[in-house]
């Protein structure tokens, strides 16, 4: 299953984080190592801000996929399901 993970890093811990010379690489392998189908960065409600859409296959599996944002970005983590427009004709056929 697809989640929109808004991931939004406060601007007290962006501040740190971001002079980090790994913060690139960290970003990189977090997309890599969750095999993230889209990535978006930008400002959101004063914050800085990550967009992925994720897969999911199984509950067990979130863990996997929000800690690292937890614990590398001190990052505030929300979780939607989401469908692409093929699954939305199936669940209407």
């Amino acid at each position: 299953m697809r989640f929109f993970l808004y991931v939004q890093i406060p601007t007290e811990a962006g501040n740190d984080i971001v002079q980090d010379p790994n913060l690139l690489r960290n970003i990189e392998e977090y997309i890599n190592d969750v095999k993230a189908e889209a990535a978006y960065f930008g400002p959101s409600n004063g914050n800085r801000t990550m967009f992925f859409v994720v897969n999911m296959d199984s509950a067990d599996m979130i863990p996997k996929v929000i800690e690292p944002l937890f614990q590398k970005f001190k990052a505030k983590v929300e979780m939607h399901p989401i469908m692409v427009l093929d699954d939305l004709k199936k669940s209407f056929s």
